[in-house]
């Protein structure tokens, strides 16, 4: 009597096998090299045009990809990381008056010319950031940076360092106090940006900054429109 030895056929719940951590593989069609493994679509990340260049779109005459860590401060002013060739479309379209750099180095050449077409006026006040143990920001280019910053007259403006995190995060930071932001909201933010590598020396230089040499230097007819600002220069003025 002749048995037929042929193991049946494979066969494994779905289910199952997900809940055991690994790959889903069909082996019904061949068991030489027929095999697909079934696994979840990759996460689509809100953030990852702004973090990695696109290709320009065919038919439009320029890329207009935003620089690294773009986003609006508030009214007529942005801050990025450092702006590239690529990035020149995106700028254009924001119709800046001026670009403040913290940069150290000297600014790129072909973003001079830039800038120089474009009439947008270049404000750099290098900084090597807070590094332990020995680097800081010096307060008086902080405030220097922050007087331009509080001039109408310099705006739209874009804020940028190199990656747009620590350095133009402690700028930022200190122009929220002008604001009137509290600590918690103002470390919130800076956070958000600098992440994964915060640093604690950031946060204690914008908790310790004092921002009444701004308001001693500052044109109070020129100021911008953010009531939260004009009610600390008013009660400053009037002191």
């Amino acid at each position: 009597m002749d048995t037929d030895n042929t193991p049946p056929p494979i066969e494994e719940d779905y289910a199952a096998v997900e809940r055991r951590g690994q790959p889903f593989v069909s082996l019904e069609d061949s068991p030489q090299v027929s095999i697909s493994v079934m696994t979840p679509p990759p996460p689509v990340l809100l953030a990852e045009p702004f973090s990695k260049p696109s290709e320009p779109l065919e038919g439009f005459p320029e890329d207009i990809t935003p620089p690294e860590n773009f986003a609006m401060v508030c009214p007529y002013i942005y801050r990025s990381g450092m702006p590239k060739k690529r990035h020149f479309g995106f700028l254009r379209r924001l119709r800046l008056r001026s670009i403040l750099t913290l940069i150290l180095e000297e600014y790129p050449v072909q973003s001079q010319k830039f800038l120089e077409h474009e009439g947008i006026r270049l404000f750099q006040f290098g900084v090597a950031g807070n590094k332990e143990p020995f680097a800081d920001i010096p307060e008086n280019i902080m405030t220097e940076a922050l007087c331009v910053l509080m001039d109408r007259r310099n705006h739209p403006i874009l804020i940028h360092c190199n990656k747009g995190k620590h350095r133009t995060g402690c700028l930022v930071g200190c122009l929220r106090k002008l604001q009137e932001w509290s600590n918690t909201s103002i470390f919130d933010e800076y956070r958000r940006y600098s992440a994964p590598k915060s640093r604690s020396m950031d946060q204690q230089f914008i908790e310790l900054f004092d921002v009444r040499p701004v308001l001693d230097q500052i044109d109070p007819e020129n100021v911008p429109d953010w009531p939260t600002t004009l009610y600390p220069l008013q009660g400053h003025a009037e002191q």
